[in-house]
């Protein structure tokens, strides 16, 4: 999933985005809510982490901007403020989710996820999708195999990319959609890298899982799982 991580906080964004990295995100960093709003509007985030004191624009006004644009991302905003009249300000410019300052980073995290989650049209808090099962925290999946179940491991980017595809089974995505919603914009992205790792799912999940669309692109299919 592709986070747009809005902090002017250079440190605090260096940390949250290092942990988010970990945690199978792909996080665009930036500092200030004029380059913000250009980016929010440019880029096909998965969800927004957005602080409201910013230099150049305020956050509320960035967040007013994108969804005059009509972005639907869901946005979660970070503030070192408190107050009830700023929450109830947020919320109605569009905001999905508050989140106040100090905060432990294992709450961010959990907000997020349920965020894409229903954003994505589920409900639960596990990714299952036909005999599979996605753990989040372990970036595990599981397979049942008749009465048996086996635990797979899985890298980082097979993470990513394996989460995107089972939160929309069925949906075609192809190559440079993919690349867009699992890689960072300043990463260095080879021109086949998603048909290597769409190979390696397939060699651990089996060939029939992840379908090519010729002239298209690529689906997860749940029921060949």
């Amino acid at each position: 999933m592709r986070l747009l991580l809005v902090e002017d906080d250079q440190q605090l964004s260096e940390e949250l985005a290092g942990q988010l990295k970990a945690h199978g995100f792909a996080v665009d960093q930036i500092f200030d809510g004029g380059e913000a709003a250009f980016m929010g509007e440019s880029e096909p985030y998965d969800i927004m982490v957005l602080d409201l004191g910013l230099p150049v624009k305020p956050g509320l006004e960035v967040l007013r901007h994108w969804r005059q644009k009509q972005i639907g991302a869901p946005v979660l905003i970070l503030t070192a403020r408190d107050t009830w009249n700023e929450k109830v300000e947020g919320f109605r410019s569009g905001a999905d989710d508050y989140l106040t300052k100090p905060f432990h980073f294992e709450e961010l995290l959990v907000r997020l996820e349920a965020l894409i989650r229903r954003a994505k049209g589920s409900t639960t808090n596990v990714i299952q999708a036909g005999s599979l099962k996605l753990d989040e925290a372990t970036q595990t999946v599981e397979r049942r195999i008749g009465d048996k179940t086996e635990s797979l491991s899985l890298t980082g980017m097979e993470f990513r990319l394996l989460r995107y595809l089972m939160l929309q089974p069925g949906h075609v995505f192809n190559e440079s959609h993919l690349l867009e919603h699992v890689y960072d914009y300043d990463a260095e992205k080879e021109s086949n890298v998603i048909e290597v790792f769409i190979s390696r799912l397939r060699k651990k999940l089996g060939k029939e899982c992840i379908r090519t669309r010729r002239g298209q692109g690529y689906s997860f299919d749940a029921d060949a799982t």
